[in-house]
């Protein structure tokens, strides 16, 4: 993998809990990393959930090898928030991580 393959600074984010001050819980997404990306959008389609026409988008982001990612994780790209789907780990090189994610609407 040559360096400037990976052309897109991601945030890699964990879902967490904190209160408001009404000691309501709140979601919140932690950055945990923050590297150096590849995003590719293989493919897209049109779906109904909910009643409802939605775009799916599906992408494929390549970072360098990370143990810590895990499919509860979500990229964060400019105002574009991926959803990770699964972590498929280079086991022949152990260069890179591909990331099977979706894009978040709403």
């Amino acid at each position: 993998m040559e360096p400037g393959d990976l052309n897109r600074k991601v945030s890699i984010r964990q879902r967490g809990t904190t209160q408001d001050a009404s000691g309501q819980p709140i979601e919140t997404w932690t950055e945990i990393a923050a590297p150096w990306a590849n995003i590719r959008h293989p493919r897209g389609a049109e779906a109904v959930r909910g009643e409802k026409d939605v775009s799916i988008v599906q992408a494929s982001i390549r970072i360098r090898r990370r143990t810590d990612v895990t499919a509860a994780m979500r990229v964060y790209h400019g105002s574009t928030i991926y959803e990770i789907k699964a972590v498929l780990p280079d086991e022949v090189s152990r260069e890179h991580v591909d990331l099977v994610c979706e894009v978040v609407n709403g």
